[in-house]
């Protein structure tokens, strides 16, 4: 639906006025946003701009303290998201709200409004997840998926309801580019079946190939309006931010760096039997590079990561798989190699990264209490108040100050403070996975551009994403992960996406150098 045609039709979707305050912030400031039958509808904004409280008080997750909703030409109150899917309203979150313990089928059957058939219910998800190209097995136990696994299982849910609004928040963050496409295709073809699409991206090139119009927020209130195909990425930045786009500067590369994290015939079996067992695993990352993972998700990242943060330690006898500035690291626990000057930024923000009831002060000592936080067995309290008090500071952490909750923050701004804890420890190595997801374009940016500086400074960075965008713009070399295998290294200005693309799907040459490690120093 072109944005000419939008005056010849009544809005599906029209919100006047809402305003939502919360005791340290305004979230929501007057806002007004019509949205049209057939119509691809953005909703930009920095993190921390409004735009998921918007979403939330759409689909009746969130009470507006004042406005007015009004869904095809009557003003309605939803109250709980079971009315806003009665009326036709599907919301795809972008913090994911499933059961461990429960299967795939069970998961989505909980947001099942009338009586139905479990066995039915799973045929048609095999149906609707293998049409729209997500596919999915319904029986399947939600703890074994992986991020991107479990974003399928959010669409899915989402699209079984047929959903006359569809609201996606930041739905292709941890979808690869083949999967990306699909989705585009599914959400072409339910706009021209009259779905209407709200749909929330920090990914502006996919805001201008597929929205037919945008809003943009900044501070809680509407700032402008745009047609996304008109404008380029750099002038939508703007419109978020309200400056020029920050630029990274990679330079190059230190040569000869010592090698700070290499693992060597690293082999191991999956602990879960839907997981992906781990083969001969072999990489070197040296003091002064960035290494790059990429991969498509569910193919042994999981595995891998929680290998090399120390969550799943080897036994002893297969010490030597894992080595951080030459110490046999493979038996120790995540604790342990922290000692050694390892820090881990995990792809899960909320439970892995961080912890949702606790104070952003609390999130920090949980991993930096080696940064002077403690002496004698003792909190001290000043130096976790200034450490945090930093980390908001210099990271750009929007929130209502130190004392905030983890999940009172936006998944952006969350993103921000973790990765910024574990910069500020001053690590040898680290370990960051899908480091800027969910993240806006100017705070992406920033993390990036960190993350460069500590490898200017020496030391050794692994960058583990499925955006392959990023893994181009900050990696030195670039390796592949594809059925529990790794490919063969590339030096970042020697291959190209279409390369990794193709190597992505496993068709990748099986030889390649094993890594020849050099006297280990330390920055």
């Amino acid at each position: 639906m072109a944005q000419r045609d939008r005056t010849a039709v009544e809005p599906r979707l029209a919100l006047s006025g809402i305003t939502k305050i919360y005791p340290t912030v305004i979230a929501n400031d007057n806002v007004n946003l019509k949205v049209y039958p057939g119509e691809i509808h953005a909703v930009l904004g920095e993190n921390g701009a409004g735009k998921s409280t918007l979403m939330k008080i759409i689909y009746g997750v969130t009470k507006p303290d004042r406005g007015e909703i009004i869904w095809q030409g009557k003003p309605v109150e939803i109250a709980r998201p079971a009315e806003a899917r009665r009326l036709g309203i599907g919301m795809v979150f972008q913090h994911f709200s499933l059961f461990e313990t429960l299967t795939v089928a069970q998961n989505i059957a909980l947001g099942v409004d009338q009586e139905f058939d479990l066995e039915k219910l799973s045929a048609q998800i095999s149906e609707v997840s293998h049409n729209y190209g997500l596919p999915l097995d319904p029986k399947r136990m939600v703890h074994s998926l992986s991020v991107g696994e479990r974003q399928r299982v959010e669409i899915v849910r989402c699209l079984l309801q047929k959903p006359r609004l569809l609201i996606m928040d930041e739905p292709t963050s941890v979808l690869t580019p083949q999967a990306v496409r699909t989705l585009f295709d599914t959400l072409r073809r339910l706009a021209q079946e009259g779905c209407s699409i709200l749909y929330i991206s920090h990914k502006l090139e996919e805001i201008r190939e597929l929205c037919h119009s945008a809003t943009v927020m900044r501070g809680g209130r509407v700032t402008a309006e745009a047609d996304p195909q008109q404008e380029t990425a750099s002038s939508l930045a703007r419109m978020m931010i309200g400056r020029e786009l920050p630029v990274c500067e990679h330079g190059t590369a230190r040569q000869g760096g010592a090698a700070r994290l290499v693992i060597s015939g690293l082999s191991r079996p999956a602990d879960d039997p839907f997981g992906t067992d781990l083969r001969d695993i072999n990489l070197q990352v040296n003091g002064g590079e960035i290494v790059g993972i990429a991969g498509i998700s569910g193919n042994g990242q999981q595995e891998l990561l929680l290998t090399l943060s120390g969550e799943r330690p080897l036994n002893r006898r297969d010490a030597a798989a894992i080595k951080i500035d030459g110490h046999d690291v493979g038996h120790l626990g995540a604790s342990a190699r922290r000692d050694l000057g390892l820090t881990f930024v995990p792809e899960e923000r909320l439970g892995r990264g961080a912890v949702p009831p606790m104070s952003l002060s609390e999130n920090s000592l949980l991993t930096g209490h080696r940064s002077g936080m403690v002496r004698f067995g003792l909190i001290k309290a000043n130096k976790v108040k200034e450490f945090a008090e930093k980390c908001v500071k210099n990271f750009d952490v929007r929130c209502g100050g130190v004392h905030a909750a983890a999940k009172s923050l936006s998944g952006g701004n969350l993103q921000k403070f973790i990765v910024g804890r574990e910069i500020l420890q001053k690590p040898n190595v680290l370990i960051a996975a899908q480091p800027t997801w969910g993240v806006d374009v100017g705070a992406a940016a920033v993390i990036r551009q960190e993350l460069i500086d500590l490898r200017n400074q020496g030391l050794a960075v692994l960058v583990i994403s499925e955006e392959l965008e990023e893994l181009f713009e900050i990696c030195d070399r670039i390796v592949v992960i594809a059925n529990g295998r790794l490919s063969p290294i590339k030096a970042t200005a020697d291959t190209n996406m279409e390369e990794i693309g193709m190597w992505m799907s496993g068709l990748f040459p099986e030889e390649r150098e094993q890594p020849v490690v050099r006297e280990s120093g330390h920055a």
